[in-house]
């Protein structure tokens, strides 16, 4: 009894012994109602989806991140107005106060 295959003849040489019997399907071979083909597109289908679901999160999450900006940063102009506003009061009071000051030097 022989365990190895070996060469016969010299064209056998460059051949892949391995996959000599088996038989490739391809997607022409299948029915519109084969189980496999419904699989791939069923795979196809749901990867697409799970793609523009992450697509949506990356999104929402980005619009989230933006909105909390500007939230902040509405805030921080609110604040920068509040302290402006004090500011020129401060400035309006000290400017009387040096006309006061230059009037009683005057007399």
């Amino acid at each position: 009894m022989k365990d190895k295959r070996t060469y016969n003849k010299l064209k056998e040489h460059g051949e892949d012994m391995t996959h000599e019997n088996e038989a490739k399907i391809t997607s022409e071979d299948r029915g519109p109602l084969d189980l496999t083909l419904l699989t791939e597109q069923y795979r196809a289908e749901l990867k697409k989806y799970q793609d523009r679901e992450s697509l949506h999160i990356k999104v929402e999450n980005q619009l989230n991140g933006m909105k909390q900006i500007i939230i902040e940063m509405s805030a921080t102009i609110k604040n920068l107005q509040t302290d402006n506003n004090t500011l020129l009061k401060e400035n309006d009071r000290l400017a009387e106060e040096i006309q006061l000051l230059e009037m009683q030097i005057k007399k």
